[in-house]
């Protein structure tokens, strides 16, 4: 199918919050952790993309396995919690997250109007393959780029650069969706055509209600907008 004048060039995803659920790994596990898991989940996210953000900031870089690993460790033990097993289970599951359930029938709607469809990413490349794969998606997109050659991660300029590079188009020819408005922020800033995510109601941040083209409560509203 022939995609008509005006659609983008490629929708491209973030992977982590906005395809895949990043509270799957703590919640497989939440039995073991007890009533600490909500807040181990939140902060082990929040320290691991805090690394992210710092080490891009003053020039330096370790792989987003390695975060995610550092991160876990302070998450448990600001809770006390000392538990190999279940450290290495948390990782292991967190390499094997679910896909929320409108990510797989958006990707097949988007494919079926004829875009393309991608994933762009802080995961590094093994770490993405191996979550795609176990989520489905991987039948479903076109590609998966990973910041990794970089050294770089989002909301970095020339992480989203590497979509324009991919599809060979301009900014303004890219859909990006994402669930984190600090990503949803870049993307617009570096020109996508932004949608941003918010499952749950979330207050307005870093301008997005000017800057995204739409916000969006589940990503079955996509292939409608887009399509």
């Amino acid at each position: 199918m022939s995609v008509p004048a005006g659609s983008p060039a490629a929708v491209v995803f973030d992977a982590y919050g906005t395809l895949l659920d990043v509270h799957a790994a703590v919640a497989r596990h939440a039995g073991r952790l007890g009533a600490q898991a909500s807040a181990v989940s939140a902060l082990w996210r929040a320290k691991q993309l805090e690394q992210s953000w710092i080490l891009s900031a003053t020039g330096d870089y370790a792989d987003f396995a390695t975060l995610t690993r550092r991160a876990l460790d302070i998450a448990l033990a600001a809770h006390g919690i000392a538990d190999d097993a279940l450290r290495d289970d948390l990782l292991g599951a967190y390499r094997r997250l679910d896909a929320f359930p409108d990510a797989a029938p958006a990707l097949a709607a988007l494919r079926g109007a004829g875009l393309a469809t991608a994933i762009l990413s802080n995961g590094e490349p093994a770490m993405l393959e191996e979550a795609v794969a176990a989520a489905g998606l991987d039948p479903l997109l076109d590609a998966v780029l990973s910041v990794h050659p970089l050294r770089r991660y989002k909301p970095a300029p020339e992480v989203y650069a590497l979509a324009t590079t991919r599809f060979g188009c301009a900014p303004e020819r890219i859909a990006f969706v994402s669930a984190n408005a600090w990503d949803a922020f870049g993307a617009a800033r570096f020109g996508f055509r932004v949608h941003w995510l918010t499952r749950a109601p979330v207050p307005v941040e870093y301008g997005l209600d000017r800057l995204a083209r739409a916000r969006i409560a589940t990503l079955a509203e996509l292939p409608g907008l887009l399509a």
